[in-house]
């Protein structure tokens, strides 16, 4: 199925082109050629390059840095020059790298899927089945929906385009406001809700399933978006992630590791992947394969071709504070410079912590090392010192380095910024932990929900832990999620939904995260039972930041309010046909 794709990937390319400036304009060098779109698998192959190319400029470095580097799970303490601290510490501009890039690929992506809709529409042979039309043409919707979502919760009002062409007539864009883009996208996903398959045509493909799950999300979503929050929204967020949950034959998978242990593509627990592939053709790798890897790989050691440049990233210490047992708020203080998080070695049952973070001594039979610079040769285990052995409070590590989606060289599957495993965007597990949310938000910010409960314990449990028995508070699920979907690109749009309706205390929630520099040493080396973890006291200056209204959203990238001024007026209803 992986070659299929990339097959149908190269056809696509060049009968429709993909240009690189805000609209992804259709080139005037590629024209469509009109006889292509005569059958069900010419309408197919036309619809895959949505599934990767298109989303390559966000996926490679942008969707962890918003997702995770804004919302606080992860850092990096050094000013290079990466644009990584702009995130940490809300400075983003309108030209820092990641929100040029993001801002591009959705852009991208929608001007891609407006560019097939057209084609489909005016080209589709009288041969192409009624089914096969409105299923690719429901994908393009699906996809143009998901670039919007990203664009309204990182940017706000955003201009609504459904026509690439029109544009080019009228280069005097403007903005349309927040509630017209939530409606568009609506309208976009229940499109596709109707007229997507209920079983995938070919493996990895969108799902009527795929469409109902980001209904939920969207339902939840919009039910703060006017301050206030709708109680009919919320009802249609649970009814959607139950239909998920109870119809779609998904189900989550036993062992979370298992998500990310290669090759786990397309497994019955996901709704909705990035599909991304290895290739020797050094032109389309960049487009096609997963470069992401290279950039979260902590070490060259590790990596598949020298292209590890992870290691100076890695989890805040207000991430790690959140595993169950990893933290005793009783800190102790050691000298001037640093003082324990806990008394004694911390240690948590959640099993979400290794296959997310590293931490000294956690082993990974899984992953190969070219050397011995970073994964002892016998055991695979995350070394902590260059010699093996045990360090002072002073003298620990800095990181607790990314593990998810890091597969290490495969033989035959990978090679320098050139790797297979696709990229999650949607799961089952999310639809429990809507479901429960949803449920919490009516019922006035707590519940004992019999119901809500064992959903949310069905993802709680499978990471290890024992029944969650209280009552469900948004923060407890907030947790929760952030434990389960780190790295995934998911917690600053959750933070971003509660913001419609309770500014302040998304506000107050990443003002008090500890996003500075912090020590890990595992005791005893080199088989921990458990880790101390240390405050970096002189790195208080960096250790919060100041997150408000004025920052909150990220400035449109400087280079598209050169191209188009007109995006700096007032927005505008956009007017639905």
């Amino acid at each position: 199925m992986k070659t299929k794709f990339l097959v149908t990937i190269v056809v696509v390319l060049i009968l429709t082109g993909c240009a690189e400036d805000f609209l992804n304009r259709p080139p005037q060098d590629a024209l469509v050629d009109a006889s292509f779109y005569q059958t069900d698998d010419q309408l197919l192959a036309g619809t895959a390059d949505l599934y990767s190319a298109v989303w390559k400029d966000y996926c490679d470095q942008a969707n962890w840095k918003i997702g995770d580097v804004r919302a606080g799970v992860l850092y990096s303490p050094w000013a290079t020059s990466s644009d990584i601290r702009d995130f940490t510490t809300f400075n983003v501009t309108g030209l820092s790298a990641a929100n040029v890039s993001a801002y591009r690929a959705f852009y991208q992506v929608i001007g891609q899927a407006n560019t097939i809709i057209h084609n489909i529409n005016l080209y589709a042979g009288a041969s192409v089945t009624a089914r096969i039309k409105n299923h690719t043409i429901a994908e393009a919707r699906f996809m143009r929906a998901t670039a919007y979502t990203y664009l309204v919760l990182n940017y706000g009002p955003v201009p609504v385009i459904e026509d690439n062409t029109a544009y080019l007539n009228n280069p005097a864009l403007r903005r349309n406001t927040v509630e017209s883009v939530w409606e568009f996208i609506r309208r976009d996903y229940e499109f596709a809700a109707e007229n997507l398959s209920e079983t995938p045509i070919q493996t990895g493909r969108l799902t009527k399933w795929s469409a109902e799950g980001m209904l939920a999300r969207t339902y939840l979503t919009l039910a703060g978006h006017s301050g206030t929050l709708n109680a009919q929204h919320l009802t249609k967020a649970k009814e959607h992630a139950e239909r998920v949950i109870t119809m779609s034959g998904k189900s989550l998978l036993p062992r979370y590791g298992n998500l990310f242990l290669w090759p786990y593509d397309n497994n019955n627990e996901s709704l909705f992947e990035l599909q991304w592939v290895f290739t020797s053709n050094n032109d389309l790798r960049y487009k096609h394969a997963n470069t992401m890897i290279s950039q979260i790989t902590p070490s060259n050691s590790i990596a598949a071709n020298g292209d590890g440049w992870g290691g100076g990233v890695g989890a805040t210490g207000w991430m790690l504070k959140l595993y169950d047992g990893l933290y005793n708020p009783e800190s102790l203080l050691i000298d001037s410079d640093t003082a324990f998080w806990s008394a004694s070695p911390g240690f948590t049952l959640d099993q979400r912590l290794r296959e997310t973070f590293m931490l000294p001594g956690f082993k990974y039979p899984e992953l190969a090392a070219k050397d011995d610079s970073f994964l002892s040769a016998g055991d695979k285990a995350v070394r902590f010192l260059p010699n093996g052995n045990n360090a002072a409070p002073g003298d620990g590590l800095h990181f607790a380095w990314i593990k998810k989606y890091v597969i290490g060289p495969v033989a035959g599957e990978t090679a320098y910024q050139n790797y297979p495993n696709n990229v999650y965007m949607l799961r089952l597990a999310e639809m429990y932990l809507i479901y429960a949310e949803a449920t919490v938000l009516q019922n006035g910010g707590t519940t004992s929900d019999g119901q809500a409960l064992q959903y949310f314990n069905a993802v709680h449990t499978r990471a290890g832990l024992p029944p969650f028995t209280d009552p469900l508070t948004w923060d407890e699920i907030f947790k929760e999620r952030v434990k389960e979907f780190a790295m995934e690109g998911m917690a600053w749009y959750d933070l971003a939904r509660r913001h419609y309706y309770d500014a302040q205390h998304v506000y107050d929630l990443i003002n008090s995260q500890e996003r500075g520099q912090y020590l890990v040493s595992p005791e005893p080396w080199p088989n921990p039972t458990g880790w101390n973890l240390y405050d970096v006291l002189w790195d208080d200056e960096t250790d919060r930041v100041l997150a408000g209204p004025s920052n909150f959203l990220m400035p449109i990238p400087q280079v598209e309010l050169s191209q188009a001024p007109s995006l700096r007026e007032e927005p505008v209803p956009y007017i639905f046909d």
